[in-house]
């Protein structure tokens, strides 16, 4: 294993001894499996409390099959998904949108990732053209791919202005808890209180081992889409059909839910995700005068966006592994709930040496 403390990803982290605890405490005995069971059944009563009591939750492996289940059941066959260029669903999750769920992304350019109704307007005009696939569902991502934040305003602005034009709203929350530890603003006040309709809310980068959730918001405007397919309490809940043949349907399903509960149950979810956004500050303001080095993005979660030169890089990326963002230099260092000040001592130590040796050099 590598001892190396990482700055590629929240996801090289390790998993929150509160969440092992919980995990461990699920594995007692035998229950009934596919989610029929009593941690299940809790994490559906946490969903309500945390969402409102018409919010229905369903717990998934990882992030890319939540957003895929959530914008399937969404998006009519002949629609679309608005998102911004930068999302993970149109860049980082192998097509698998396209691919497992047959939905076409019409990815937009936006400063940082943020979009607004300014951009997405002019892509609106193809709702009424039979020849293009009809713009049905707008994608948001909370914190950004960029790390940056929509205030609870533009959410709200975002929200109307699309249902204004018919589309609904799927939030791609796989750091939403950094977003409210970063903001103080809870999460269904930037989800359902603001308009959205779907979230995909994530746990994995922030302490879990794999767990996420699909959570419906407005299950009205989801009945409208199913024709009203289990809306009785009784039968199959349309999303329960998507996730199963998504393959996102857990046998052994209580131990995903026991992590969500074990962070969202709580306030562990606001502590780690305090910490890794206030190391990714401290990181920011260690790096900002090293010579060469020129962070290039706002620092409002866990993550840091740098222009950095190449041979410095690759120098330090071998002491603290990190990716590279782009082709002009930029990279990205991420913090998380296990980054200590220590850590970030010596990283920007090492980047510093590497930096003035290689400016010598040059």
């Amino acid at each position: 294993m590598n001892d190396l403390k990482s700055f590629a990803s929240d996801n090289y982290a390790g998993v929150h001894p509160d969440v092992f605890d919980a995990m461990l405490a699920a594995n007692s005995g035998h229950t009934r499996a596919y989610g029929e069971d009593a941690i299940t059944a809790e994490f559906n009563n946490l969903t309500k409390r945390l969402f409102g009591p018409d919010a229905l939750g369903f717990p998934v492996f990882n992030g890319t099959g939540a957003n895929v289940v959530g914008l399937s059941a969404l998006t009519p066959r002949w629609g679309s998904v608005i998102s911004s260029a930068a999302a993970h669903i149109d860049n980082d999750e192998g097509g698998a949108p396209e691919k497992m769920a047959g939905l076409k992304i019409i990815s937009i350019p936006a400063p940082h990732a943020k979009l607004t109704p300014e951009l997405i307007e002019p892509h609106l005009a193809q709702q009424e053209f039979v020849h293009a696939a009809r713009p049905a569902v707008l994608s948001l991502t909370q914190a950004t791919e960029w790390g940056t934040l929509y205030t609870l305003d533009e959410i709200r602005q975002l929200t109307a202005f699309a249902h204004a034009y018919g589309l609904l709203v799927h939030l791609d929350g796989a750091r939403l808890a950094n977003a409210v530890a970063a903001t103080g603003n809870s999460l269904a006040e930037y989800t359902v209180e603001a308009g959205v309709d779907m979230l995909s809310l994530g746990g994995t980068k922030n302490g879990a081992m794999n767990a996420e959730a699909v959570i419906v918001l407005n299950q009205d405007k989801l009945s409208r889409i199913h024709a009203g397919y289990g809306t009785d309490g009784v039968s199959p809940h349309p999303v329960e059909y998507i996730r199963k043949h998504s393959m996102q349907l857990a046998s052994k399903m209580r131990f995903i839910s026991a992590q969500l509960i074990a962070l969202f149950g709580t306030d562990l979810y606001v502590h780690n995700a305090t910490r890794a956004n206030t190391m990714a500050q401290r990181l920011a303001v260690a790096v900002n005068d090293i010579p060469g080095v020129e962070v290039v993005a706002p620092v409002e979660v866990n993550s840091v966006f740098a222009r950095v030169p190449s041979k410095a890089a690759d120098e330090v990326r071998a002491q603290f592994p990190f990716y590279d963002w782009d082709d002009s230099g930029v990279v990205r260092w991420m913090c998380s709930f296990d980054t200590t000040e220590a850590d970030i001592e010596q990283f920007a130590q090492a980047l510093t040496t590497a930096c003035l040796s290689h400016n010598t050099q040059g």
